[in-house]
């Protein structure tokens, strides 16, 4: 289906170039980019892979292991490319697939992996087999791939379920047969434009083993993989029984998800990952009701990795957080797996913004908050992230401190699930603002001409350049809280903390000689001193042994 001209794979060894150090994934650091949002190298407003491939040296820099990139396939982008046309082919708004290999080669050169997604779940509604479905009419073998099923009701007018899209509405839709009369629906858990997959059938197997293959000899270190919970449908396709299904996600093992099934899945899928050098990785996408159920997809025989969206659901509360940490590694230890810790990413408003207003509203929110609040407990809330046993995601832009842009005019929404209503809050464009690079120019250094997104007033202030170099600056913390966090034995890798004596509102934890305490409350604490002070989010004060730590700070100590 591609109609760019093939790269040269690079051979399997290419990975060689990236440091060798074993388990590497058990306390890496990977940073999200997010493409369109990240650098434009050729003034169009979108960001592209070459526009990445020119900003590794700074990611390098900022002292980050991996670079998880979000789809850059050819798509129509129904929503922002996790609609994928071709899965062996680069969108041209992107670049081609020799910018690919030129990024996964230079990448290499300067010690970062690279993890690019994979979207299993669903097709655009342009994928070749999808359009030959449509065209080939009812009980064709191409419509065995996806979940067509005739409707319910006298003439077929209702859908074949009750179940509801994640982005609103009914998650079917009817087609129009080739002789022009209503027929089928078929089933799309999100857009339209994005129809399940069927993975009872062989082909769609066969298929995905080959689009794994393709890119790991592209020299690629692993995949994202979105709606790692999906795929998997329960027998019969039964009813819900309910409304208002978007409540229940997170809270009940749904029929469309978290399914057993899809273990079997990547237990193949392991296989042939595990016949590439160079230790290569899956991570889940996998939106469980429990941190228990997420670690079945890491057992050892299945994938490496799994977002702790638990942890990002967090509200900044020293009890809830204790928890989430114990359950985390308890559930983890099990399977070997490391645990992963995140605070934001492309699907929730950044969490400088979430923690500048009141618990209980979400992790999609329309309100800026208390600005100064949110970034002093965003600075605390990455110490104490960084400090955890296990690997952590940044997502780019957090490490400048950008808030979410939460008053983007209606009429420049891309959200698709914006537009449908009665699903998600469709607020994901504030956290997908192209990102800041200087203080000046058309769009603060993204590009030559402009941005996608409108990017507010005022974000060169936040810029990379006006912050390097800056004492105290949200970017110069990362920058030290990285290069501490790999100089530092007891940091990183591991599945315990012991927890510290601690006043109400602090979480105090020891790792060896290393000491992290996070005051989440809104006033000073007296600690004790607990050795030399590494790193700490906020100015703290120390005398005769004691430290007074502010509100909302955290710091690092180590008695080495």
């Amino acid at each position: 289906m591609s109609q760019q001209p093939s790269a040269a794979p690079a051979p399997t060894s290419a990975v060689a170039t990236v440091s060798e150090r074993h388990d590497w994934w058990r306390d890496a650091v990977i940073y999200q980019v997010y493409p369109r949002s990240f650098a434009d190298s050729n003034g169009d407003g979108m960001g592209d892979l070459e526009g990445v491939r020119t900003r590794l040296p700074y990611l390098r820099d900022l002292g980050v292991d991996a670079v998880w990139l979000s789809p850059f396939y050819a798509s129509p982008q129904a929503d922002a490319g996790y609609d994928v046309a071709d899965y062996r082919a680069v969108d041209p708004m992107f670049g081609t697939l020799l910018d690919a290999d030129a990024l996964i080669r230079d990448a290499h050169a300067l010690g970062l992996r690279i993890i690019v997604d994979l979207v299993p779940n669903h097709s655009s509604d342009q994928y070749e087999w999808f359009k030959r479905a449509l065209a080939e009419g009812p009980g064709s073998p191409s419509r065995d791939r996806y979940h067509f099923r005739p409707g319910k009701g006298k003439n077929g007018e209702l859908p074949p379920n009750d179940w509801e899209s994640i982005f609103g509405g009914p998650a079917w839709t009817r087609v129009t047969e080739p002789d022009g009369t209503p027929g089928e629906w078929y089933l799309h858990l999100f857009a339209p434009e994005q129809p399940d997959f069927n993975w009872e059938h062989p082909a769609v197997g066969d298929e995905f083993r080959s689009i794994l293959r393709f890119w790991l000899d592209m020299g690629v270190d692993g995949f994202r993989i979105d709606v790692a919970h999906g795929m998997v449908k329960a027998e019969g396709l039964p009813d819900l029984g309910s409304h208002e299904q978007l409540k229940l996600l997170g809270n009940d093992v749904m029929p469309f998800f978290d399914q057993d099934g899809v273990h079997a899945i990547y237990r193949q899928w392991r296989l042939i990952l595990d016949e590439y050098s160079g230790e290569r990785i899956f991570v889940a996408e996998a939106w469980t009701p429990t941190v228990e159920r997420t670690a079945n997809y890491v057992r050892p025989d299945e994938l490496h990795q799994a977002f702790n969206f638990q942890y990002l659901g967090t509200h900044w509360d020293a009890e809830e957080l204790r928890t989430v940490i114990d359950r985390t590694l308890d559930a983890m230890r099990p399977v070997g797996a490391p645990a992963t810790w995140v605070l934001s990413n492309h699907d929730v408003t950044r969490h400088p913004t979430r923690f500048a207003n009141p618990a209980g509203l979400g992790t999609q929110i329309r309100l800026a908050g208390d600005r100064a609040l949110g970034l002093r407990r965003a600075r605390a809330a990455t110490l104490l992230m960084l400090a955890l046993p296990g690997s952590a995601y940044v997502y780019q832009g957090e490490e400048l401190g950008l808030p979410d842009v939460v008053d983007l005019p209606d009429e420049v929404r891309q959200d698709p699930a914006y537009f449908r209503g009665a699903g998600q809050d469709g607020f994901r464009d504030g956290c997908r603002v192209p990102i800041p690079w200087t203080r000046e120019g058309s769009s603060y250094g993204f590009g030559a001409g402009g941005s996608w997104l409108p990017q507010p007033a005022g974000w060169g202030e936040l810029s990379v350049e006006a912050q390097t170099g800056e004492p105290g600056s949200t970017l110069e913390l990362y920058r030290e809280a990285l290069a501490v966090r790999r100089s530092t034995a007891d940091l990183g890798a591991g599945d315990a903390v012991e927890w510290l004596r601690a006043p109400e509102g602090v979480v105090a934890f020891r790792r060896g000689a290393f000491v992290c305490v996070a005051n989440t409350t809104g006033e000073s604490v007296a600690m004790p001193a607990y050795g030399r002070v590494l790193l700490a989010s906020g100015e703290i004060t120390e005398a005769a042994g004691e430290a007074k730590v502010p509100a909302d700070t955290t710091v690092w100590w180590t008695r080495a």
